[in-house]
């Protein structure tokens, strides 16, 4: 990805070494943000730092193996070790932890068994990480979602995220294709494209993929609109199902969703609905109505944290991976499913999103309650110790998520959290 906002490098670079992101050479690494924003990784994390044999790392998991959130999480703490060449015995992995004290508790006592990094998975994890890292001063603690490293000042202290509304746009683009294909086969009309999602919470992060998914599937259809419902869990097999299949029965020909479990993709397969899974390919368990998969891929970061805890470099207080870094995958495309010609529209909008030709959030491609966003828009960013929602993150056309703060910030509803982006609609908005 081509630097997003033109600043100098040096004032970030001052605080952050070049080999924190080692690609393949230093003047490859690159990470452009506003001053206090999160460091955008521009380059592969590579293996090419040895490990102390007996340096252990822990990682701390909201649920285990059968949620797609966490086992994808589970995947990246392994790839990250075996890629560095470490034993088994040096990752100690915590499962099924909730995000309430008893996150502390695991996280000290992960660090009372020597890990030199422990890191957290779950948004809700944040505080009871940040209680840990200010009583362990010498152990790294790295925080996936999280919004507070950059203002809490504890050099142990990190967040971390990726792009991964640029994977959702991607799954968007796929998700278009059909339902032009749909249209075009006579199965629906312009009219009847309308798009259904599962939701966990009314959250940035929730509100930010949907609108990505949206944008991307607009672009190719037009006519898109779309319904989102919401379950109040991350985690929840029956009501994500009963979602999607209240959603279904609404009329949409088309489900997506953000939300950890297959209930989703099962109601989709038992229906014949085209399903966008997130996280990972449910393409075993739905083979017929399976399409495509968005995820972030952690290893890159989980790699850098190790790599840098090793070599007593500082970890940066704000990291977003990107498609460049290897962060932001897709899954294979399901060929049985997809509209002809969907992987060659994939690798070209990948291509403009890399290079910056393209913009998930281009401003003059949507509109909010039918005015198109100015750069006089602010956001809720937490860039300073008030939390003050004074940050202007509208400029050269575009809102620039996941710069200014790793975890996402684009939380456009109305007041009463009925609509989003012109073209959404929100249902179940207790949550």
């Amino acid at each position: 990805m081509k630097k997003q906002i033109a600043l100098v490098l040096s004032v970030l670079m001052a605080a952050v070494p070049f080999s924190a992101f080692a690609g393949e050479t230093e003047a490859a690494a690159e990470a452009a943000a506003p001053a206090g924003g999160a460091v955008i990784a521009d380059a592969p994390v590579e293996a090419d730092v040895e490990i102390p044999s007996d340096m252990k790392f822990g990682f701390i998991f909201l649920h285990d193996e059968n949620s797609t959130y966490d086992l994808n999480f589970i995947n990246g703490a392994k790839d990250a070790a075996k890629a560095l060449g470490l034993s088994d015995d040096q990752i100690i992995l915590k499962t099924n932890v909730p995000e309430g004290q008893e996150c502390y508790e695991t996280a000290a006592d992960l660090a009372d068994q020597g890990c030199a990094a422990v890191f957290a998975d779950s948004f809700g994890h944040e505080d009871y990480m940040i209680q840990a890292a200010q009583e362990y001063p010498d152990v790294q603690f790295c925080h996936a979602t999280g919004t507070k490293a950059h203002t809490e000042g504890l050099d142990n202290y990190h967040n971390a995220f990726a792009s991964i509304y640029e994977g959702r746009y991607l799954a968007g683009v796929a998700a278009g294709m059909k339902l032009n294909e749909m249209i075009k086969d006579g199965k629906i009309t312009e009219d009847q494209a309308k798009i259904g999602y599962v939701g966990a919470f009314t959250y940035a992060e929730v509100i930010s993929g949907f609108t990505s998914f949206f944008l991307g599937a607009r672009s190719e259809c037009p006519s898109a609109t779309m319904e989102v419902t919401f379950t109040g869990s991350w985690y929840d097999e029956t009501a994500e199902k009963e979602g999607a299949k209240n959603l279904i029965n609404d009329g949409c020909v088309l489900i997506s969703q953000h939300a950890d479990s297959m209930g989703a993709p099962t109601a989709c397969e038992e229906a014949g609905v085209p399903d966008v899974s997130y996280n990972g390919s449910t393409g075993d368990a739905c083979p017929n109505t399976y399409l495509i998969s968005s995820r972030i891929d952690w290893a890159p970061y989980m790699m850098l944290m190790m790599k840098n805890t090793a070599a007593g470099e500082p970890i940066p207080a704000d990291w977003t991976g990107t498609l460049a870094s290897g962060s932001v995958k897709l899954t294979d495309l399901n060929a049985n499913v997809a509209a002809e010609g969907t992987q060659e529209e994939l690798d070209k909008v990948t291509a403009g999103l890399e290079d910056g030709s393209i913009h998930v959030f281009d401003v003059s491609k949507f509109t909010f309650k039918g005015a198109a966003l100015d750069e006089s828009f602010q956001a809720d960013v937490d860039t300073d110790e008030a939390y003050t929602p004074d940050t202007n993150v509208v400029s050269d056309g575009y809102f620039h998520e996941s710069e200014y703060r790793s975890a996402p910030y684009f939380d456009l509803n109305d007041a009463d959290n009925s609509t989003g982006i012109d073209g959404i609609t929100l249902l179940d908005t207790k949550f």
